[in-house]
């Protein structure tokens, strides 16, 4: 026997050892070990954020920042193909794209199998593998009353079953995670079909948001807040891991050493340098990057400055920093002699200015209210402000679904005009009376002041200059009202800020994501404005029935003429995103939809040796 089993070995080398080796596995009750990450721990790339993060729990952050660490950590079903534009959807720990009835009521999508989450306590040291059921449990979570989910809207409305799930934790003040619902069939531990209570084209691109990334049920409850939020442990499948979170200073990501690894095999687009891209990457196993510094910096200067100084890779060019790097859009000689590079795209993005349908002075659908609210906004030049605040690195939006958005119409034009002459006789018809000191009084003679908030830093107190201009041109006391940005948007959820410039950028590249910001019962989610106006909620939901095409696009001219009329927002601007890289980035390109691309691009190693700061 022995002497047949060593011919064997060496016949058949290969076979009889991995024989051996899950024999021992077997006997010894060991899992199979999982693939290694293939990023190179020497490979560090600096990143700047502009405002500080919130937190980094799917179901309960909301900022485009906490997004980058989010979309690092945890993997959602699909994702985007790094260089095809417009943006297109692909797989990523599912196996293919869903499988969709005909009346888009049900999608039937099949999970990769060997997925695992990253090692923690909360798995009592055995590995844990990625199942249908952990999708379905995060699905939920972006429901929990208790959790207060600004993503809620996602769902709210959509998954058979799902509502009254919500409905009954809103009576026991418990939300019951183990009930079966319709709308979430579990077919096996990789299948799921959803079935929807009416028809949605856009599911498969929901799907792909951060917020529907997997969290294991484990790890929530071992970190869970009283909120129900696991803000400071964040525990995925996705390519790294937070090793170092010091609030609003500095994040540090390591990649995740158990991660399975994808190879990058995405085909070059229209562009010209995608050809450079494709010949650089094609092969890579990913990620190559082991490790990303983050540093909040406020300050455009300060973010300027450390790029300068080569302390930052990859950051973002914006407002008052334009001049200094950009002439007519391309990077000035010198810097392109260093061989920085620039990355610049149109963002998919709609900055507008709202004002609070609730708060008793300037919400309501009156016409005294609705006089007050275009006036102000025939008042307000946007022009202006991306000329002054963003040094004209902005288009200025007619519409609003903005350019690269499906739905998007280039050729509509707004009936709201800047016109300051008849802002104020509109005014002056609606007994909105100059007193003796210039400033106008409410009909009824009370005083009137708008608070007008934005972030504390100077791009902030310049936009909050615009508008103190435009308010002071129509008689209107402006009260300026600056805080830090995660502060802004907890006020703002809950419907307490007057009147904010808030920048909205896509989370899937449709027009239903921009229409339904404006939607009543998004208020207190997506609708920060905290409107409600009915004939638009009306047309909304026929919208929700059909697919992207000229039906749908002539309700949303109806809905957008319905937004002029009542002036509860006025349309502001997208702005460029110009990403500056050092000359050591390898394959970097700006994504519209993807929030961070570090998981699919490469960077050199540093040629003076040092590796990264000590600490996480």
């Amino acid at each position: 026997m022995k002497q047949q089993q060593h011919d064997l070995f060496l016949k058949f080398p290969g076979i009889l050892l991995r024989t051996l080796l899950a024999a021992t596995c077997m006997l010894f009750g060991l899992m199979p070990a999982k693939a290694a990450s293939p990023a190179d721990p020497d490979k560090v790339l600096r990143y700047v954020f502009p405002a500080a993060e919130s937190g980094f729990d799917p179901a309960g952050s909301a900022d485009l920042y906490s997004s980058h660490v989010i979309q690092s950590i945890f993997e959602a079903l699909f994702t985007y193909d790094y260089l095809a534009r417009p943006a297109k959807l692909i797989p990523l720990t599912a196996e293919a794209l869903p499988e969709i009835s005909s009346d888009a009521k049900t999608y039937t999508i099949r999970l990769k199998k060997n997925i695992y989450f990253m090692s923690d306590p909360a798995f009592g040291g055995k590995q844990r593998e990625l199942t249908m059921a952990d999708y379905v449990y995060s699905l939920k979570r972006l429901m929990d009353p208790a959790i207060r989910s600004p993503h809620t809207w996602m769902l709210a409305g959509k998954i058979k079953g799902l509502d009254e799930l919500v409905e009954a934790a809103k009576k026991s003040g418990r939300f019951d995670y183990d009930k079966p619902i319709p709308g979430f069939e579990l077919i096996d531990r990789y299948t799921l079909r959803i079935h929807l209570t009416q028809t949605d084209f856009n599911l498969g691109m929901i799907l792909a948001y951060p917020s529907t990334g997997a969290v294991a049920r484990e790890v929530v409850e071992k970190y869970r807040g009283a909120d129900g939020r696991a803000m400071a442990n964040p525990i995925g499948t996705g390519p790294y891991r937070l090793g170092q979170w010091v609030r609003g200073s500095r994040i540090v990501l390591n990649a995740n050493p158990d991660y399975r690894g994808m190879v990058w095999n995405f085909e070059a687009g229209a562009d010209p340098d995608d050809q450079q891209i494709v010949a650089r990457l094609k092969g890579k196993k990913m990620p190559q990057i082991g490790r990303v510094e983050i540093s909040v910096m406020v300050e455009d200067q300060a973010s300027w400055l450390a790029f300068e100084s080569d302390q930052v890779d990859l950051f973002q060019l914006q407002g008052p920093l334009v001049p200094k790097a950009l002439e007519g859009g391309k990077l000035k000689p010198e810097l392109a002699k260093r061989g920085v590079q620039l990355s610049r795209i149109v963002d998919p993005e709609s900055s507008y200015t709202y004002w609070n349908m609730r708060d008793p002075v300037w919400g309501g659908l009156t016409k005294e209210k609705i006089a007050l609210r275009r006036a102000v906004a025939m008042a307000y030049n946007p022009q202006e402000e991306i000329n002054i605040v963003w040094n004209g690195d902005a288009v200025p939006l007619e519409y609003p679904i903005p350019p690269g958005i499906v739905g998007h119409d280039p050729n509509y034009r707004s009936t709201i005009r800047h016109d300051v002459a008849a802002a104020n006789a509109l005014l002056d018809k609606f007994a909105y009376k100059r007193g003796p000191d210039g400033w106008r009084t409410l009909p009824d003679g009370k005083p009137l002041t708008i608070r007008y908030s934005a972030r504390s830093e100077s791009s902030g107190m310049q936009m909050s200059q615009a508008w103190k201009k435009a308010y002071d041109s129509i008689g209107i006391r402006m009260e300026g009202d600056l805080r830090p940005f995660p502060e802004l948007l907890k006020a703002e959820k809950q419907c307490e800020l007057q009147s904010r410039t808030s920048p909205w950028i896509a989370d899937y590249p449709d027009g239903d994501n921009f229409m339904q910001l404006y939607y009543g019962p998004n208020t207190g989610q997506s609708n920060n404005g905290c409107s409600m106006i009915p004939a638009y909620d009306e047309l909304y939901k026929q919208t929700q029935q059909l697919p992207a095409g000229p039906e749908r696009d002539a309700l949303y001219h109806k809905m957008a003429r319905i937004m002029e009329v009542y002036s509860a927002q006025r349309l502001g601007y997208s702005r460029y995103r110009n990403m500056l890289a050092q000359p050591r980035i390898i394959g970097f390109k700006k994504h519209p939809i993807l929030s961070c691309e570090w998981m699919y691009f490469d960077i050199e190693k540093r040629s003076d040796g040092t590796r990264h700061q000590k600490g996480g």
